[in-house]
């Protein structure tokens, strides 16, 4: 009797999961309609894209409040209620899509699109492998934080030395450590649900939570790959 309770509770746990995970790729998904959404209608607005790239202030300013949104949903998350925090996630997707409209000045359409697919199929398959294997990546988590602090680093380095050599050298190792970082954070958020507070408010934070982390890796993931990639015009 006891087995067969057990094995019923394991089972309800995976189901409930299961919906937990449904409702991160859900956000995430929608996020990445809506910054999608806002590059491509202020591409298309040359008063936009004066606005957002003709002062360096205001596209400082811009990237400033996505810092500081980003910050706010990771320090101050449990403080807010899960109404608030889908709001800041909402907003911070579109002013993120004000700021990536600067793509389809420098790349054509088509190598865009391409480039978006192809991201998302490595997305995809290092999500599954995430969530389905049995390996425990937790291991992986302080070297892809030295990896991304060294990405950083070089990054910064590179705007004073314009290395194309360096440029090409620091894509190559984003893509590798966004791959990884998709497949660790997938488990990380898969094992962080809390069984049993499935439509509580710190529930559906932690969807949010989880959302805005793989939108993060997928966004890196399809910039640096664009940067190997794309074509330029």
């Amino acid at each position: 009797m006891n087995q067969q309770t057990t094995q019923v509770t394991a089972e309800q746990a995976s189901a409930e999961t299961q919906r937990f995970m449904t409702k991160v790729y859900g956000w995430m998904s929608f996020a990445l309609v809506v910054t999608g959404f806002v590059a491509m209608y202020t591409a298309s607005s040359p008063a936009l894209l004066n606005m957002i790239f003709g002062s360096t202030y205001t596209l400082i300013g811009v990237i400033l409040l996505e810092f500081i949104m980003v910050g706010a949903l990771a320090g101050w998350v449990s403080r807010m209620s899960a109404s608030t925090a889908t709001l800041i996630f909402i907003l911070y997707s579109a002013l993120n899509g004000l700021t990536l409209s600067g793509i389809f000045i420098v790349y054509t359409t088509e190598s865009i699109a391409s480039t978006f697919f192809i991201s998302a199929g490595t997305f995809a398959a290092m999500t599954i492998y995430g969530y389905t294997t049995k390996s425990d990546l937790s291991g992986w988590g302080n070297l892809l934080f030295m990896g991304l602090i060294g990405l950083i680093i070089s990054s910064v380095v590179n705007i004073f030395l314009n290395s194309s050599m360096l440029s090409w050298i620091t894509s190559c190792f984003g893509v590798v450590i966004f791959v990884g970082l998709t497949a660790y954070d997938t488990q990380k958020i898969k094992n962080m649900n809390i069984i049993g507070n499935e439509g509580t408010d710190e529930d559906k934070k932690e969807a949010i939570m989880g959302a805005l982390t793989l939108y993060l890796d997928f966004i890196n993931l399809f910039l640096y790959l664009l940067r190997l990639f794309g074509k330029r015009k």
